[in-house]
C-alpha cells in the first residue's frame, strides 16, 4: 500500500518492516532522501557488510536481489537489499518478484529505487509490490510551489528565510530540489537556531547577488525602468559564466507568463497562490501588469523566442556575444 515519507521513517524507526519498497515518482530528490535512509539509518552500521547489500540495477538480475533477501541476517532485525537506479533492472524480471512477495523471507527487506520513470501499475509486478510490501511515490513539486517548499524545508531544520531571499534561491536555482537542498545545507552551519537567512547572507555564502540578479531585473522590466535594467544587463555580460543566458531566458519566460495571468484574474486576492509567490511580491506583478498589456506581454514572448535561438546560432549573423543579445532583448521589452 501506498505511505508518506513521515509514516514510512515513523515505521522503519520502529522495527516495521516490510519485505519489499517501491521509492518512485516524478520527484528523484525523494527517492534519495529516502534511499539514503535506508541506507544509513535501518542496518547498524557495524553490521553492513553482513546484513546490508548495495547493488545497481543494470549491474545485477531480479534473481540475484531475491537471492540476497532470503539471506539470514547474522545480528540485525533483517537482510537488507538497496537496488538503486532500479528502472535498469531486465523488464521481463520483474514477474520474477511477483512470484516470491506470496512467500517471501521475513527476514529479508528489498528496496527499488525506481527514478525518471515509474513501473506499469497494470503489471503483476507493481500489483504484488502493493499487496505486500510498500510503494512510496514521491509528489510533483511545480515551479509555484517551490518557495513554499524552501520555506518548509527551512523551517523543518528551525530556522526562517525572507521573502527575498527565497526568491534568490529559486530563481538562481531553479526547480532541482537536490541543488536548492544542497545550496541551504550551506547556509544552517552559520545560523542560531531561529535566525534568519537573509538575501545578504545568500549573496556571501551562494554567490547570488542581491542586488544583480534575475529577480532584481524582473522588478526592473515591470517598471519600465532603463538604468536598473542596463546595470543588471551589464553585470550579467561582465560575469556570463554566473548569468548564462540558457538560464535567464526561461526565468523570464516564466515571468511574464505570471504577468499575463495576474492581467487574467477576476480576483486578484488570489493572486499570491496562483503566482506562486510570497503576499508581499503581488505588487511587482500589478505594476507589471499596469505597464504592460496582453499584447505587449505576447511581443515579449516573441523577443524571447528569436533570442534564443540567435544564442543557439539561429539567424545571428557575426560574433555577437550573450550580452549583446540580452541588451537587445531588454530594449525591445521595455520599449
Amino acid at each position: 500500500m501506498a505511505t508518506t515519507e513521515k509514516q514510512l521513517i515513523e515505521e522503519l524507526k520502529a522495527g516495521i518492516f516490510k519485505p519489499v519498497y517501491l521509492l518512485t515518482g516524478e520527484e528523484n530528490y525523494y527517492i534519495d532522501v529516502m534511499s539514503d535512509f535506508f541506507e544509513n539509518e535501518v542496518i547498524d552500521a557495524a553490521m553492513r557488510d553482513f546484513d546490508q547489500t548495495v547493488v545497481y540495477g543494470r549491474d545485477t538480475t531480479m534473481a540475484a536481489v531475491i537471492s540476497d533477501a532470503k539471506r539470514y541476517p547474522m545480528m540485525s532485525p533483517v537482510h537488507l537489499v538497496l537496488v538503486k537506479e532500479a528502472q535498469d533492472l531486465d523488464t521481463r524480471q520483474w514477474e520474477q518478484l511477483a512470484a516470491y512477495l506470496p512467500k517471501a523471507s521475513e527476514k529479508g527487506v528489498i528496496v527499488f529505487c525506481y527514478r525518471h520513470k515509474k513501473l506499469d501499475k497494470r503489471s503483476t509486478a507493481y500489483k504484488a509490490i502493493d499487496k505486500y510490501g510498500c510503494v512510496y511515490e514521491t509528489p510533483k513539486v511545480w515551479d509555484n510551489q517551490v518557495p513554499s517548499w524552501i520555506a518548509k524545508q527551512v523551517s523543518a531544520k528551525g530556522f526562517t528565510i525572507s521573502d527575498k531571499a527565497t526568491y534568490l534561491i529559486t530563481e538562481s536555482v531553479g526547480n532541482d530540489l537536490g541543488k536548492i537542498a544542497n545550496e541551504l545545507g550551506k547556509l544552517y552551519p552559520l545560523l542560531q537556531p531561529g535566525e534568519t537567512i537573509t538575501e545578504d547572507l545568500v549573496e556571501r555564502q551562494i554567490g547570488i547577488s542581491k542586488d544583480y540578479n534575475v529577480f532584481e531585473l524582473q522588478k526592473a522590466i515591470g517598471r519600465r525602468d532603463p538604468m536598473m535594467c542596463n546595470r543588471i544587463v551589464n553585470y550579467f555580460a561582465a560575469n556570463p559564466k554566473k548569468n548564462p543566458i540558457q538560464l535567464i531566458l526561461p526565468i523570464l519566460y516564466g515571468y511574464f507568463l505570471k504577468v499575463m495571468f495576474y492581467h487574467q484574474l477576476e480576483n486578484k486576492s488570489d493572486a499570491a497562490k496562483v503566482l506562486g509567490c510570497a503576499p508581499s511580491f503581488v505588487q511587482d506583478y500589478a505594476v507589471a501588469a499596469s505597464n504592460y498589456k496582453l499584447g505587449k506581454l505576447a511581443s515579449c514572448i516573441g523577443y524571447l523566442y528569436e533570442t534564443d535561438l540567435r544564442s543557439k546560432g539561429v539567424r545571428n549573423s557575426g560574433n555577437v556575444t550573450d550580452g549583446e543579445l540580452l541588451k537587445e532583448l531588454i530594449f525591445k521589452v521595455i520599449h
